[in-house]
């Protein structure tokens, strides 16, 4: 990693200023833009900076120091990296771990992925928390450009970032049984590579694309429909509501993240923009069906009304921190979906269980006829 240093500042569109030093990707005279958000994970920064759902995202790490174990090409969570940038603290200079292959700066450089560090990341998050999540724009070059960057930022409102990080063509994965019959269909909307791990668990895996019409999944014969997570707002992806609307009824549904709210507008309920929305490893998540909490991994800015539900479905999930939905069973419909990562990675494995209760519902259903009976 170069020790060279290039001072550089972060500035929101509010005005407030951050200086720190660069790192990562990025020349001099260059500038990123993003959305700002805090992550209050403490390790796992590697499959949070190669999380799709960040698309559009400049990335604030609570934890001070980041980097200190290094990187490896087991923990990318997709093909590359679609955040805009990170923020840290303190970004380790050595880093320390048997599974290293190399450092976290040359992983940014490497990725095209810009950095700063050395900022105040205490008041950045007190700050957001206050205001809500905001435009930035970091860079060496003079305040008044990063200012009028950040301000012509758009953020993640009234943007298709879907079909920035959907897989490019339709794959397959082969179950992690051969003998398997199952057959599962994943709708990719910003996928992360552990969700492909544990959902090979369960049957074969065939991954399409986020615009895949109900008609082409259905022509798959799958057993049970996935609808993964991804980023930004719901609403700018009707073809996947469409997609979503002609599944309900005809196979099960399992969906995450993006895909509860996808799952949501496709049953008629509606979504909201969050403050400062959900991203972390860390959130408590009440299961309203058997009165268990979760310590859950979130990382998403929209989320269903609860409101909205009425009559068309039950929330079946709530967040003690803010009383979000963060879950719902569709009324009379074979189709669920959680706002929370139960893949969580990174983060704990408390609602991993979803995906068993995917496979009852798959069992269930392929179950012969006189096991169905009980004869």
């Amino acid at each position: 990693m170069s020790e060279t240093i290039r001072e550089g500042a972060l500035v929101l569109a509010d005005g407030s200023v951050f200086e720190g030093e660069l790192i990562g990707a990025g020349t001099d005279g260059s500038i990123a833009t993003g959305e700002v958000v805090f992550n209050t994970v403490m390790s796992g920064y590697q499959e949070v900076i190669t999380d799709p759902s960040y698309a559009g995202q400049i990335i604030t790490f609570t934890y001070p120091h980041i980097g200190n174990y290094g990187i490896n090409a087991a923990d990318f969570e997709s093909r590359g990296t679609f955040c805009r940038g990170i923020v840290v603290r303190d970004l380790a200079r050595r880093h320390s771990n048997f599974r290293a292959e190399s450092d976290l700066g040359s992983m940014l450089a490497q990725q095209g992925v810009p950095g700063i560090a050395g900022i105040d990341t205490r008041r950045l998050t007190r700050l957001i928390r206050a205001t809500g999540a905001l435009p930035g724009a970091f860079g060496n070059v003079p305040e008044a450009e990063l200012l009028a960057a950040a301000k012509a930022e758009p953020g993640t409102d009234g943007i298709d970032l879907v079909s920035t990080v959907t897989t490019p063509q339709n794959y397959t994965v082969e179950a992690a049984d051969l003998n398997s019959r199952v057959q599962i269909v994943a709708m990719d909307f910003g996928m992360k590579t552990n969700i492909v791990n544990n959902l090979v668990q369960l049957g074969r895996l065939d991954v399409v694309r986020a615009d895949t019409s109900a008609a082409d999944i259905l022509a798959r014969n799958p057993h049970g429909v996935f609808l993964s997570n991804g980023p930004g707002d719901p609403t700018m992806s009707p073809y996947a509501i469409e997609a979503i609307r002609g599944l309900i009824g005809n196979v099960p549904i399992f969906g995450i993240c993006l895909g509860h709210q996808l799952l949501g507008h496709a049953i008629g309920a509606s979504t909201v923009k969050l403050p400062f929305g959900h991203h972390g490893g860390n959130h408590p998540v009440q299961n309203l069906l058997t009165s268990k909490v979760e310590i859950t991994s979130q990382n998403h800015n929209f989320a269903v009304d609860p409101d909205s539900l009425s009559g068309i479905a039950e929330m079946t999930h709530i967040n003690l921190n803010d009383g979000v939905c963060e879950g719902l069973q569709v009324n009379g419909e074979q189709a669920f979906s959680v706002q929370h990562h139960p893949e969580a990675n990174p983060g704990p494995h408390d609602a991993n269980y979803l995906f068993g209760q995917f496979a009852d519902i798959i069992a269930a259903n392929t179950a012969p006829t006189n096991q169905k009976a009980g004869i």
